[in-house]
């Protein structure tokens, strides 16, 4: 992965999906059949994600893990978090939730230096 200016550039993600075969080992299965040489691995393009992208998503994730922690009533009852933690994210949620709405909203497309 790199890292440029504008965003980030994943280069060694595997067009190849792998499944277990009766637990004797990794096999590949391809979506298509390959009728292009071997060569052909270094003629495509690398995934590209914008910096915006990425930061909004971490936003979203943020929002969505105050929502999951203080409304799922699931962390407090498996005991990773107190009922009066919980009581309390209910509560952070309301302002961290529009505050999460608003950098998402307001981060530009086109960050110009």
């Amino acid at each position: 992965m790199y890292v440029t200016e504008k965003g980030l550039i994943f280069n060694n993600l595997s067009p190849h999906l792998f499944v277990k075969k009766n637990g004797r080992g990794f096999g590949t299965t391809l979506a298509k059949r390959r009728d292009l040489p071997e060569n052909s691995r270094t003629q495509q393009g690398p995934l590209r994600v914008s910096n915006t992208i990425l930061a909004r998503s971490v936003v979203a994730v943020l929002g969505l893990g105050f929502i999951d922690a203080g409304y799922s009533g699931d962390w407090s009852r498996i005991g990773v978090i107190s009922k009066e933690s919980e009581d309390l994210l209910k509560v952070a949620a309301f302002l961290v939730v529009p505050l999460c709405l608003f950098l998402i909203f307001s981060f530009s497309e086109e960050q110009e230096d």
